[in-house]
């Protein structure tokens, strides 16, 4: 492999401010900011504006938008399933 083609690999925390998430993992991102996390080191930080704690996917909020009426529609034709 050739020397210092490669960008340093170290851990970064990748912090998700609005659901208060964070997690410490390795990456290649240089983050500016530095964070002290839980075990007292401090590591450099990444602010991300979506995770698994704030993704509608994971969290189960998710929203179904449907400007056509189809879904609407589909529900009065064939019913709801009511779990």
């Amino acid at each position: 492999m050739k020397k210092d083609i490669h960008p340093s690999y170290g851990p970064v925390v990748f912090r998700d401010r609005s659901a208060g998430f964070a997690f410490l993992t390795r990456s290649t991102l240089q983050p500016t900011e530095t964070v002290v996390w839980e075990d007292g080191r401090t590591y450099p930080v990444h602010d991300v504006e979506v995770s698994t704690a704030s993704h509608p996917f994971w969290t189960g909020r998710g929203r179904l938008v449907d400007a056509e009426g189809r879904v609407e529609r589909f529900r009065r034709r064939y019913g709801t399933a009511s779990g």
